[in-house]
């Protein structure tokens, strides 16, 4: 389990993807933002990146409309997966 805060390279490592990769996916919505703890300390909530990818669903099925914001996530987690195929 990871710790409750996660700096950057932690977050990435626990997602299995690159510091840059977080950063674009908090920048799209789908990560949260950060906690500024101090100058320098930057840190993520586990609880809430996970509630944050718990609200993706990966086969596009949702039973009730879907606001702006979470198309927006699920359009950025289909670009960052399609965009690692091309890489392959």
């Amino acid at each position: 389990m990871p710790a409750s805060y996660l700096s950057r390279k932690s977050l990435a490592s626990e997602l299995d993807m690159s510091e840059s990769t977080v950063d674009e996916m908090v920048s799209r919505g789908v990560l949260p933002r950060p906690i500024r703890l101090s100058n320098g300390c930057v840190r993520w909530c586990w609880e809430s990146v996970k509630m944050s990818l718990a609200s993706l669903d990966p086969q596009g099925n949702h039973a009730a409309p879907i606001d702006a914001y979470t198309q927006g996530a699920r359009d950025a987690a289909k670009f960052a997966q399609e965009r690692r195929r091309g890489a392959s």
